[in-house]
């Protein structure tokens, strides 16, 4: 008799550490200050893997992609997720049982990454960058992409634009929502509409390359691919090896965690 009530004290302990966490055990976590001493999920390669390191006495947990890292973090096998705000913001319509913490990590630009060895296509890009900026289509895409606003639409390519000059291959790693993501057997979302915009202005049909957000910066340099775009923070580190434009948006590293 003794047993079974010993039995049942550990099972309704055990009920309340896990109760309201889907099984399993609440992490607090409030603040940054927070995330000391902590097990931090990062795709691989990216600022929010950069930034990690700075977090004293974490742990830090690489994942290929994004979707992983979140999907450790609601499995309890880590205690937070640091990514861009705006993947982060469509991962927690998709869970409900993660959130987005308060307190922003870190403020970025993202910009498109080309080889060093290509200066007079960085100077196109930062030309045709200019235009679409002024002329509203940059704003047009994130309109759509981000603000939802009604009457919004993808990009659409005007009538009448002259490829003349080749193809662009561009470098990505297409999990990334809404800068880019696969739907069907297309990669769609901010990035692919903006380089299509860059590559009309500049006369050139566009091919994307989907592939390990780790390995974007090598297929650049490497000239398997003219450029990378992927929601690419320009840092001092990736500068050494990379040429990156004019910066096209501005973004919020952020933290998710368990409810």
């Amino acid at each position: 008799m003794r047993k079974i009530l010993a039995f049942i004290c550990i099972l309704a302990l055990v009920s309340a550490v896990f109760a309201g966490c889907g099984g399993v055990p609440k992490v607090e976590i409030n603040s940054l200050d927070d995330l000391e001493g902590k097990t931090i999920g990062v795709q691989l390669g990216t600022t929010g893997d950069i930034f990690a390191e700075d977090v004293e006495g974490a742990t830090i947990e690489r994942f290929n992609k994004g979707p992983d890292a979140v999907l450790a973090l609601r499995q309890g096998k880590i205690d937070a997720v640091i990514i861009d705000d705006q993947p982060a913001k469509v991962f927690v319509s998709q869970n409900d049982d993660i959130m987005i913490l308060e307190q922003p990590f870190e403020i970025e630009s993202y910009a498109i990454c080309i080889s060093k060895e290509n200066p007079g296509l960085t100077a196109d890009f930062n030309r045709a960058i200019a235009e679409l900026k002024a002329e509203g289509t940059l704003q047009a895409i994130l309109d759509y992409w981000i603000g939802g606003l009604e009457g919004s639409a993808p990009y659409q390519s005007p009538s009448g634009v002259v490829r003349d000059k080749g193809t662009l291959i561009m470098a990505t790693n297409a999990e990334f929502p809404p800068y880019e993501f696969i739907e069907g057997n297309q990669v769609i979302g901010i990035d692919p509409d903006f380089a299509r915009a860059i590559c009309d202005k500049l006369g050139y049909d566009l091919r994307i390359d989907d592939m390990e957000f780790a390995s974007i910066i090598t297929a650049v340099q490497s000239g398997r691919a003219d450029f990378g775009a992927a929601g690419m923070t320009v840092t001092e580190e990736r500068l050494e090896n990379i040429d990156f434009t004019d910066s096209y948006i501005t973004a919020t590293q952020v933290v998710i965690i368990r409810k």
